[in-house]
């Protein structure tokens, strides 16, 4: 692709008592450039974690790390490196997905991995779960609209969609933990 430059994801976000593991593709361009998880003042993805969690959405990136781990999220990408222009993952090209073997090993508690839109869950199936590589430890995938502001469902929608999906995950491990 004429003009794209390769684009790396962050190191993971995770503790060793994370029960989800929440993936998105790959950090857009505003994201790279704050070096933060999903640094554009659009997307939905703080106000939806901490709505979920009964929590005002913290300013600074460190409390919002550290929501994360405080419920047991681990928060991570699919890839590890691709070939992009712009944010868009539709223009992403030559694609490096992560180490999800090692990564699980690493990891026994995480049992759900939810996608942060249809882009993530694709390049999973079609690069991770299709050759095999997801251990048994994995209980659930689920599938959640996109917290980008480029998808066109409002906060509110796709808090609805988060709460619900995520329920399961977050009652269950609310069970193993007391």
């Amino acid at each position: 692709m004429p003009g794209a430059k390769a684009k790396y994801s962050f190191p993971p976000i995770v503790t060793a008592d994370a029960h989800l593991l929440i993936l998105g593709t790959l950090p857009g361009e505003e994201s790279l450039r704050l070096q933060q998880y999903y640094g554009h003042p659009r997307n939905h993805f703080w106000p939806l974690i901490a709505a979920i969690f009964g929590e005002a959405v913290p300013s600074d990136y460190s409390a919002r790390i550290a929501l994360l781990k405080r419920h047991g999220c681990a928060l991570w990408d699919v890839l590890e490196s691709a070939e992009r222009i712009g944010s868009s993952d539709a223009a992403i090209r030559n694609a490096i997905v992560n180490p999800f073997a090692a990564f699980l090993a690493d990891y026994p508690n995480i049992r759900t991995i939810a996608f942060n839109g249809q882009k993530a869950r694709d390049l999973f199936r079609r690069h991770v779960v299709k050759p095999g590589h997801v251990p048994e430890q994995v209980c659930a995938m689920i599938d959640l609209p996109s917290s980008s502001p480029l998808y066109t469902k409002s906060l509110e929608e796709k808090l609805g969609v988060w709460r619900a999906k995520l329920a399961g995950s977050l009652v269950a491990q609310k069970r193993r933990a007391k």
